[in-house]
């Protein structure tokens, strides 16, 4: 197995192994050691772990078999974690290494129809389609909060796009990032995705996917990488969320919390990146917006999910079910893995913040819609805050 952090908790040990085990092969904790078989699948595609590391776990206090009634052991979707208090997120360090990053590219979520609308709320006319324009290299110069997460789902490793944002608990010092509630969680029929990382200024100077190949960890990922240690989005998204037809989509928000995969200097991400940017939750609606700027990694084609991207426009109005939240749409041509990425606009202050996410875009990737968001992405955000307040 790759390295673990010795000071995981029974219960995340155990959660590594069902993490890592479709991720790993033979390796070696100890030199002198024999190596441990690798994992497998069984015919009906569950997990089966060497008994050798079963047995080293259990010296150390950790029965897998008892940890959750098994339910670590499969993505079946009866025993899927799913519940808040469920989230687990061990750092397996050396997991995401660049070969794997660069291999990431399947988003986690499918384009919606054109035409999504059809209920009583207001919907205003789809917008034309914006070209996404390529951020000018080094990206840190330009969209410094901008990064991309990585998680492990049930169909391999996927990707969304995510922002570095402001912590009201820790001013100047926040280790808070900001996706789409589809980046952590997969919704009614599933639970929480696994391996979640998120990597700031991912390959900041826009290499090509043929230079990516060679390039070192330190270029790909010149500030770090961060795992999500605790990860919260909305009880709607938990219920209703799914990956076709836009359900929960008006509450598709989430926030993570991460830590440095190494243990770093000291230096939160915010102080590590340079800038974080504030949340508004009292946005002004579509109609006042003069102009909001996507930000994203799109990783579907034609893009390869290895470059950063944006559309500006200006937003008008999506309204899924009228007993929702009216979500804000806009042109633009980018396509699945930018999901999460930020929205950017003046908020109810005049200044620059994030005011959404994005959430959807049909299958003609020619606009994108985020969520407005209000209490409940509130709620979301001081709770995650409040959590790490004292640390």
């Amino acid at each position: 197995m790759r390295p673990i952090r010795p000071t995981l908790a029974a219960a995340s040990i155990a959660a590594v192994i069902a993490l890592a085990a479709t991720a790993c092969g033979p390796s070696e904790d100890n030199a002198g050691d024999k190596p441990s078989a690798p994992a497998s699948q069984s015919a009906d595609g569950k997990i089966t772990i060497p008994d050798d590391l079963k047995d080293r776990l259990k010296e150390h206090g950790i029965d897998l078999d008892k940890w959750k009634n098994g339910e670590w052991k499969n993505w079946d979707k009866d025993k899927w974690l799913r519940e808040a208090k469920d989230f687990v997120n061990p750092i397996i360090e050396d997991l995401w290494d660049t070969d794997r990053m660069r291999d990431a590219e399947k988003p986690p979520e499918k384009p919606v129809d054109n035409d999504i609308s059809g209920d009583e709320g207001v919907t205003d006319p789809t917008p034309a389609p914006v070209n996404a324009q390529a951020v000018k290299a080094p990206y840190h110069s330009n969209a410094a909060e901008a990064g991309k997460v990585f998680f492990d789902g049930p169909e391999g490793s996927m990707v969304c796009s995510a922002t570095v944002v402001k912590d009201p608990a820790h001013p100047g010092k926040s280790n808070l990032v900001w996706t789409a509630g589809h980046c952590v969680h997969a919704g009614k029929k599933g639970g929480w995705y696994r391996n979640i990382m998120f990597v700031p200024s991912y390959n900041d100077s826009a290499k090509p996917i043929s230079e990516l190949r060679k390039a070192p960890k330190e270029e790909v990922a010149p500030y770090g990488t961060w795992w999500g240690d605790w990860a919260q989005t909305s009880e709607q998204w938990i219920s209703q969320g799914a990956a076709t037809g836009g359900q929960g989509a008006p509450f598709d928000f989430a926030v993570i919390h991460v830590i440095p995969e190494k243990g770093g200097t000291g230096k939160s991400l915010e102080e590590t990146v340079g800038s974080a940017l504030p949340v508004d939750f009292n946005a002004p609606a579509a109609p006042k917006i003069a102009n909001m700027t996507a930000t994203g990694y799109p990783a579907a084609p034609p893009f390869d999910g290895q470059k950063l991207f944006q559309c500006a426009d200006k937003p008008g109005r999506l309204s899924i079910t009228a007993d929702q939240p009216t979500m804000y749409r806009i042109g633009c041509t980018m396509t699945g893995g930018s999901s999460g990425g930020g929205w950017v606009a003046k908020g109810s202050d005049g200044k620059r913040a994030l005011v959404s996410n994005t959430s959807i875009g049909p299958v003609t990737a020619g606009w994108l819609a985020g969520p407005r968001l209000g209490e409940e992405a509130k709620g979301v955000y001081n709770a995650v805050s409040k959590k790490y307040a004292s640390q």
